[in-house]
């Protein structure tokens, strides 16, 4: 076997080996070459080389995604750290597990003028969850820290950072280890919550006539089927699922938006609930937040191990426990309550969608109907990955098949990282991912696409309207130079060249007659990763939207 001779090198490998850490990102330099040679020369770390930092932290992130365990990142010093930065905030948010291993010069080196160089201890602070500052030479302190922010990661599912100092020379190697680590089992962390007597709550439960249970982000498979038929066949409560929650039933509101935008005062004084329940990750609809925020439920629980935010300013319990374990020990404890309030949603959701297939019928070409047409061509059993901005929202109108895992990064919701992340989470996936986004997004991340792990059956459908549409939607939109410029960001950019140049087969669609064609051509390639590049008219999507909701009613 192959070391590198340094030992605070070897220390580190063999800590993140010991505690199973089996994916390495590692992005190209000289300071990292300890690290490198040492997690490359080891059979028992998948590695890949991502050139671009921001990149490599994202496809690290979309592995993490999949796989539920900590990936680890390998960089050298200077500002190729900080191009990790977006990624770990959404790891952060995301409550994804990263590991951060950063090479550094050594601390003298720091502020004296010497080349790549930037203060690198402690830059992740405000969204890591443990950040090792490790000095220069091996040492059970260093294994303490080492130890600490692996296992940090492990379980209390976000990002850490280690930072190691190295001094030339770095390419050195030997055969023999020259370190004994030392290695800690999860001890400090290993703690299970206990699940506090829950008398009381099902007391104020049985007494409510209106509950609503609101999923966000969600892991498939989280929520047993037992779980799921008792909330959705009790008569006082409404389940409210986004597109990310993966959490689907007949009687479950799967599309927001739809159903509550032509509310009237009245309507959301009636819908309002004495009792709120939350789990899963952040809401993606903005009417569901508003709604909420100005008609306060009586009672806020949010059911999370580790994390509750207060999205709606009026939490009042925060179950720290797995919501599959809330529910297995909270429902037995309820009884039946009489209720109109699932049956008053029942009736407007059946109306909102023959409202919605009447548009459709008659809809014209737009973003509109081609989400539509996307979301219904998904190939079943397969992951749709999804990009944020438009993307994300129409999919919240769309229905979508159960059997259709969905994933996007909605911890800081941003466009940066997502073809990255999808790329990242088709390698690790056992199924055939979908990349759904929308031109800025993708031409944002565009060198996600150097990469040499792309998957033969990963497909990218690539909607382009010419520029940032979600800015029609928004309030506020005004059609002169400075929001073309400087808001929608008009361009006249296609992929073409792009999937020329990574080796992708690019198809095209700019009207429904060839939609449909597209689609199935698109699926029926399973050699070699392709792009569907999809045309929509640029002035129209936000009409066409607008006018949508208003025949809802």
């Amino acid at each position: 076997m192959i070391y590198p001779k340094i030992p605070l090198a070897q220390s580190i490998l063999e800590i993140c080996l010991a505690k199973g850490i089996q994916q390495i990102v590692i992005s190209p330099g000289s300071r990292n070459a300890p690290l490198t040679i040492g997690f490359a020369n080891n059979p028992d770390f998948k590695c890949y080389s991502i050139a671009d930092e921001r990149c490599a932290a994202f496809f690290a992130l979309g592995i993490a995604q999949q796989i539920k365990r900590p990936v680890a990142l390998v960089c050298t010093s200077g500002s190729a750290l900080l191009n990790y930065y977006p990624a770990i905030a959404e790891a952060f948010y995301s409550q994804i597990p990263l590991i951060v291993i950063s090479a550094d010069r050594p601390q003298s080196k720091i502020d004296i003028g010497d080349g790549q160089t930037i203060r690198q201890e402690n830059v992740f602070a405000n969204h890591s969850l443990y950040n090792a500052n490790l000095s220069e030479e091996a040492s059970k302190e260093n294994d303490f820290k080492i130890n600490e922010a692996i296992d940090a990661a492990f379980y209390k599912k976000g990002p850490v950072h280690i930072n190691a100092p190295f001094e030339e020379p770095l390419y050195e190697t030997t055969t023999e280890l020259s370190v004994d680590v030392m290695v800690n089992h999860f001890a400090s962390l290993n703690s299970v919550n206990q699940l506090e007597d829950l008398t009381e709550f099902a007391a104020s439960w049985n007494q409510s006539a209106k509950k609503l249970v609101l999923v966000g982000t969600n892991d498939p498979g989280l929520i047993s089927n037992a779980t799921i038929e008792a909330l959705a066949n009790d008569e006082s409560v409404v389940v409210m699922t986004e597109t990310t929650s993966n959490l689907h039933h007949p009687n479950f509101v799967a599309n927001i938006d739809t159903i509550i935008t032509p509310f009237t005062d009245a309507d959301f004084e009636d819908f309002c609930p004495d009792i709120l329940v939350t789990f899963g990750g952040m809401i993606v609809s903005k009417r569901i937040k508003a709604f909420l925020r100005k008609y306060k439920p009586k009672q806020h629980w949010h059911i999370d191990s580790l994390r509750a935010y207060d999205t709606f300013g009026v939490l009042t319990k925060h179950f720290e426990v797995n919501p599959g374990t809330f529910f297995e020990t909270f429902l037995p404890l309820t009884t039946a309550v009489k209720s109109e309030y699932f049956a008053k949603m029942e009736k407007i959701k059946a109306l909102r969608e023959e409202k919605q297939e009447v548009f459709l019928s008659k809809v014209s070409y737009s973003d509109f109907l081609v989400f539509d047409s996307i979301i219904k061509s998904l190939p079943q059993n397969s992951q749709l990955q999804i990009s944020n901005s438009s993307a994300i929202r129409y999919a919240q109108l769309m229905k979508i098949d159960p059997s259709i895992e969905v994933f996007c990064n909605r911890g800081t919701s941003g466009i940066d990282g997502s073809t990255s992340t999808a790329i990242g989470a088709a390698v690790a996936s056992n199924k055939p991912v979908v990349f759904v986004t929308g031109d800025v997004s993708f031409l944002y991340d565009s060198n996600a696409l150097w990469n040499a792990y792309i998957p033969k059956n990963f497909k990218i459908i690539l909607v382009n309207n010419g520029g940032g549409g979600i800015f029609r939607i928004l309030p506020g939109h005004q059609e002169n130079a400075v929001f073309n410029t400087y808001f929608e960001t008009s361009h006249q950019l296609t992929a073409e060249h792009l999937a020329k140049m990574y080796g992708l087969v690019y198809i095209t669609a700019s009207e429904k007659e060839s939609l449909v064609n597209s689609l199935n051509q698109l699926y029926s390639l399973n050699t070699q990763p392709a792009i569907l590049e999809i045309f929509t008219p640029t002035a129209e999507n936000d009409v066409v939207l607008k006018q949508f909701f208003r025949e809802l009613v």
